[in-house]
């Protein structure tokens, strides 16, 4: 018997995206359209049916295009790329909750997806009756179910509220008993995408403590997560996708290596050529780097220097800027989130005189992070509304360095760095007796 679980072969998917509607800048531009509307309406209704086979033009895309891989059973494969890369659709098609328009797929044993946690719960319904409603749709029987409740409450933490509607529940409470529900199934093959980004700190990590328990019961696992060290600690092998196309298939750390090499390049591009942006955009960004206290331009810095993070951006059309925003958001190299940089929470708010084109700098008067390459996004609002984020948006290098003033360096494994004052003193009954 084979001991391959998963063998895709060739695999592509192509979407048809929709057009933009011309829009008329004169009264008899739109006479003449509602005219010839009938005959355009045809036209698209009969394309609708057409199916272009080299998926050329700009009405198609490629999600995935060309992917060859296999995954043996009892293997943990990760797959990682940056957003828009494809990851999400390949595990659909691993799913079949969508067709491949190329290729083959070929699964041996029972698949079990953690795609969307929450699908398929109803808010009318009690967590209770959610349970089995949603265990059923995952593809658990009901004696299954029945035997794993106990632990699913309590995995989940909501047991004082399990016979309340999903309707009155908070968002946290529901997602924890939707990946509870998920977390328990038992199939050959489990597909999980990005299931570490729910709920609060603590729940996240017993999320990851259920991650490797799945992993260390021999079951095939494929894993999508951005947070890299997720990644490495469960996966031993990692597929790398760029533009919906499989470009490294390897050992994890190497697989995350090319990865981290990949987004440096993309670091260093001009803010106001990017396009995966996200906001309002009546303010955009369209620079950023990092300086030292004398003005200059560096990328790299040394643990305990001042720092200074600069962005510049334009308002976009003839709105004024108000109450301006800002936040600057570091990651270190594994996407793991290290601080925030706002100037709302420290009350520095920039309300008066907005420019139209300005420059914002956040200082740090001394650099609290060890030796390791990290990774900055830039955030802005206005009256709470988001104009403009951009992940991604610079990387800068940090160098060992003298932070405490003693010449002693410190080990280059931990993180953050902070100030910190030590005493000694005799103990409290100590004291005591010696007065007396």
């Amino acid at each position: 018997m084979s001991d391959i679980a998963i063998k895709v072969e060739n695999l592509g998917k192509l979407y048809r995206l929709g057009l933009k509607e011309p829009i008329h800048d004169s009264l008899v531009s739109a006479a003449i359209a509602c005219i010839f509307a009938p005959f355009r309406n045809f036209r698209q209704l009969r394309s609708l049916n057409t199916y272009n086979p080299k998926g050329e033009g700009e009405d198609y895309i490629w999600a995935n295009r060309e992917i060859d891989f296999e995954v043996r059973y009892g293997e943990v494969l990760g797959i990682i790329g940056r957003n828009g890369a494809g990851k999400s659709t390949l595990l659909k098609l691993l799913s079949r909750i969508t067709d491949p328009t190329e290729g083959r797929i070929t699964i041996n044993g029972r698949v079990a997806s953690l795609l969307e946690v929450g699908t398929g719960f109803h808010p009318e319904l009690t967590g209770r009756e959610n349970i089995f409603m949603n265990g059923t749709i995952l593809g658990m029987r009901k004696k299954e179910i029945q035997s794993k409740f106990d632990q699913i409450v309590d995995f989940s933490g909501v047991e004082k509220f399990i016979d309340t509607p999903i309707k009155r529940y908070s968002s946290g409470m529901t997602v924890r008993l939707a990946f509870s529900v998920a977390a328990h199934l038992e199939p050959e093959i489990l597909v999980i995408d990005e299931v570490l980004a729910v709920g609060d700190s603590s729940f996240q990590k017993k999320c990851l403590g259920k991650m490797h328990e799945v992993a260390a019961s021999g079951r095939t696992v494929l894993f999508v997560s951005h947070q890299l060290d997720a990644v490495s600690s469960l996966c031993s092998r990692a597929i790398l996708l760029e533009s919906g196309r499989a470009v490294r298939d390897g050992e994890t750390e190497e697989v995350i290596d090319a990865y981290l090499a990949a987004q440096r390049e993309v670091s260093t591009n001009n803010l106001r050529d990017r396009s995966d942006r996200y906001g309002a955009g009546n303010l955009i960004f369209t620079e950023t780097w990092i300086e030292d206290d004398s003005g200059r331009r560096i990328n790299y810095a040394r643990t305990g220097m001042p720092l200074k993070i600069v962005a510049e951006y334009e308002v976009v059309g003839d709105d004024r800027i108000g109450e301006l925003g800002v936040t600057f958001w570091v990651q270190s190299a594994r996407n793991v989130d290290v601080f925030e940089l706002s100037n709302i929470n420290t009350g520095d708010r920039f309300s008066d005189a907005v420019p139209n084109r300005g420059r914002v700098e956040c200082t740090i008067p001394r650099l609290p992070l060890n030796v390791g390459t990290y990774t900055y996004h830039v955030f802005a609002q206005t009256y709470g509304r988001i104009q403009d984020l951009v992940r991604s948006a610079g990387q800068f290098d940090v160098e060992l360095g003298d932070y405490y003033g003693t010449g002693k360096l410190p080990e280059p494994h931990w993180v953050f760095l902070n100030d910190h004052m030590w005493l000694l003193s005799k103990a409290h009954d100590e004291v005591e007796q010696t007065a007396t």
